[in-house]
């Protein structure tokens, strides 16, 4: 998909403003090159000076902009894309990828399967790097592209090119050492497969990553995520015993590097604890909550945000998050605001793994507040986390509840006001109030709408 750089907004008075630029110019090239994403384009920026070439489309002839402004002063302008050239499509063929799981008519954004490092630096998307080229390594080090996301599954040549079903996969891993060895900072993903990278396959890459890849930032263990669209027969989720089991070596395996390397290294989702029946560690427990989007520490995290009224240190990674500079892009973009009028009983809904957990935070600190679980029917399968609710699955549980009451409904259900099949809070049979999925905005939700516990 070939992408063209335009201006989405503009900052009244400001510098780009007052050069002539208007949102929807097409931008040409800034200071006589043409950037080829959004981190060329803000090295550019950067001086004093700035002129840009921009063409709109009801003038035929471009227009040269001379922008003075203080260095490092923003231009006052947004961009509407990432990427300008094109986006790096993905060319493995995972079994156990979630976009091969997904139905028709979902939003759009949804389908871009990318293996793109530039994604990977500015969004935290994972990369197989099995496209990846020396060129890339030149800029990533040049340019000091860091953190960068990885998904590394299994250090087993053969198994990696079958589990990613690209012969490429055998032999990428070279580029992280190459990466790890330039000082680039690396966040590294497992994502676990019953039957397939689970057991002594699992035990080997954790074996490996401690003797040839230390200088990881953090390693996250995610379980599989299967749906009810899935086509592939040999997968599986996991069960309490399986969980269980990747626990199990993860405790040895973090003991094992905090001796040798003097730091855990590795993580397990939150959902490997729950389906597991065994106890979510502490937020102590975490040097860093840059995987959080993976579900590595996420309800501990929001929970000392709820107890201490306070924000957390700003959650990287994952597939739904964007970072400061960066224009929103497809399913990162701005969730969306719904500020329904109901009046009555609060409540909160939520997905079913997180229902139990917000049920005892909420008691835990006197709040008498209905937990509304919600089942996630549209997608199956082991599909339980609040940021895959549809519209559709919202609208079966509210339609059972009472009319009168005030639905609180976390925004990572959204994206652009739209949720993943495309319907909107308006389309709801109740009127719903998002709040950011965060713990002190949920506790500022709650204490102005039902009052602050004695």
């Amino acid at each position: 998909m070939v992408t063209t750089a335009r201006i989405a907004t503009l900052q009244p008075g400001s510098p780009a403003d007052r050069a002539g630029a208007r949102v929807g110019d097409e931008l040409v090239s800034v200071n006589g090159r043409s950037p080829s994403d959004i981190i060329e384009y803000q090295q550019l920026v950067d001086g004093a000076e700035v002129r840009l070439v921009v063409r709109s489309a009801d003038r035929p002839l471009a227009r040269r902009l001379r922008i003075t402004k203080a260095e490092g002063e923003p231009l006052g302008l947004t961009i509407d894309s990432a990427v300008f050239d094109r986006i790096r499509t993905c060319d493995n063929h995972c079994t156990f990828c979630f976009i091969y799981q997904l139905p028709k008519g979902m939003r759009r954004s949804l389908y871009v399967k990318d293996d793109d490092y530039r994604l990977s630096f500015l969004y935290g998307n994972y990369t197989t790097l099995t496209r990846f080229t020396e060129l890339d390594l030149e800029r990533v080090v040049e340019e000091r592209l860091s953190p960068l996301y990885v998904s590394v599954h299994t250090t087993d040549p053969d198994l990696r090119a079958r589990m990613l079903r690209n012969p490429r996969g055998a032999t990428s891993l070279r580029w992280l050492r190459e990466l790890l060895r330039a000082g680039i900072e690396v966040h590294a993903q497992v994502v676990v497969c019953p039957g397939i990278n689970d057991g002594d396959a699992l035990e080997r890459t954790l074996q490996d990553i401690v003797s040839q890849y230390p200088a990881l930032r953090s390693v996250a263990l995610v379980p599989l995520g299967i749906s009810r669209f899935s086509g592939e027969p040999d997968l599986r989720a996991h069960d309490a015993s399986s969980a269980r089991a990747v626990l199990d070596l993860l405790g040895t395996y973090r003991g094992l590097a905090t001796e040798i390397l003097g730091r855990p290294l590795f993580y397990a989702s939150d959902e490997f604890y729950l389906v597991a029946g065994v106890p979510l560690p502490p937020v102590g427990e975490y040097e860093s909550l840059d995987e959080a989007e993976n579900g590595i520490g996420m309800f501990a995290s929001f929970a000392r945000s709820f107890a201490e009224r306070r924000a957390m240190a700003t959650l990287g990674s994952g597939f739904f998050q964007s970072v400061d500079g960066a224009p929103a892009w497809g399913y990162r973009a701005v969730r969306g605001e719904a500020a329904g009028a109901g009046t009555g009983t609060v409540r909160v809904l939520t997905g079913q793994y997180a229902a139990p957990l917000l049920r005892a935070l909420l008691d835990a600190h006197g709040y008498d507040v209905p937990v509304v679980e919600v089942p996630n029917a549209y997608f199956g399968g082991n599909i339980k986390v609040a940021g895959l609710l549809t519209g559709e699955d919202l609208s079966a549980v509210l339609r059972e509840q009472p009319a009168d009451g005030v639905f609180l409904l976390p925004d990572v259900t959204l994206s652009e006001g739209r949720f993943l099949d495309g319907t909107t809070p308006a389309d709801l049979p109740r009127p719903v109030r998002t709040v950011t999925t965060t713990g002190v905005a949920l506790r500022e939700a709650l204490d102005a709408l039902v009052g602050v516990p004695a």
